[in-house]
């Protein structure tokens, strides 16, 4: 790799760790390209990306990054996972380990909070963003339409009511 275009990875990766909420660093020795390819492709799925960087290089990126406590999981084969949902790629990271034993996730950074194994799996079990809002609107919606029960169920009861005496005196 030149001069020119190591530093130009340097100033890439140094956009992407600025930008990210969560960062996930795994190996992925004896992955296929084919599986690479489906871990790429679910991450895209999900908001998150995945990159393959010389180590050396993505440690000098880290500089001035919330991210940089992840620079000591930096060794041998390793693959970045980023996503801005803190939630996006610690699932998918996840859930591909799951199905490959050969990616193995080392740890990760949320912010300035460095995450372990069990914190990244921890991470992933939480809703994602998403889900979240759903439930707030559900929330939300929810006292809204309980009232509008209220306020319909004395005219119903009434209604009942007034049909329970009129079937009484048919019947009569």
């Amino acid at each position: 790799m030149e001069r020119a275009a190591k530093k130009q990875a340097i100033e890439d990766l140094n956009v992407v760790f600025k930008d990210t909420g969560v960062a996930i660093v795994a190996h992925y020795s004896g992955l296929s390209v084919a599986q690479m390819q489906k871990l790429r492709m679910q991450m895209k799925q999900a908001g998150a990306a995945v990159k393959v960087s010389k180590n050396r290089l993505a440690k000098i990126a880290l500089e001035g990054t919330d991210v940089v406590a992840i620079g000591s999981l930096l060794k041998g084969p390793t693959v970045i996972a980023t996503s801005k949902d803190p939630v996006a790629a610690p699932k998918v990271a996840v859930e591909f380990a799951k199905t490959n034993e050969q990616f193995v996730i080392l740890g990760g950074s949320m912010g300035k909070t460095v995450l372990d194994t069990n914190g990244v799996k921890a991470l992933a079990s939480l809703p994602s963003l998403d889900e979240l809002r759903g439930k707030l609107v559900g929330l939300i919606v929810a006292p809204a339409t309980k009232l509008a029960q209220l306020t319909n169920a004395p005219a119903g009861k009434l209604a009942r009511v007034i049909q329970a005496h009129a079937s009484k005196g048919e019947a009569a």
